[in-house]
């Protein structure tokens, strides 16, 4: 059986290491659990206005952009067959159709979507 790198385990039944497992994994998941809403709360607040710090670190949000297109507004704009061409509105696919001159730019940008995603950073003071 392999060794663990933790010297007072080697005295430990199967049984009372099975024991610590479970209390090790119950302990993280609610140390996630509360990490993940204070995560959120801070990032709440950010978008507010705030900026939190403390003695070592500053709260920074980081920003990206995801950006898809309307289904339903890509077939109306234009039609069954280039909706068809483009299935899942893939991106790279749709700027194809778009530098070959199938797709009118004007009528994507009025039906795009954009959705932003925050990243909580922290930054060494």
């Amino acid at each position: 059986m392999p060794k663990t790198s933790f010297p007072d385990h080697d005295i430990l039944s199967p049984q009372e290491k099975l024991e610590r497992f479970a209390m090790l994994r119950d302990t993280i998941a609610g140390l996630e659990a509360e990490k993940n809403a204070l995560r959120d709360d801070i990032k709440a607040a950010m978008l507010d206005g705030n900026q939190p710090e403390s003695e070592l670190y500053r709260a920074r949000l980081q920003t990206t952009q995801k950006i898809s297109y309307s289904v339903d507004g890509f077939r109306d704009l234009y039609g069954d067959a280039a909706a068809l061409e483009v299935a899942i509105i893939d991106p790279k696919r749709m700027k194809e159709l778009l530098e070959a001159g199938d797709l009118d730019p004007d009528g994507l940008e009025a039906i795009v979507e954009v959705r932003e995603q925050h990243a909580l950073v922290l930054v060494t003071k």
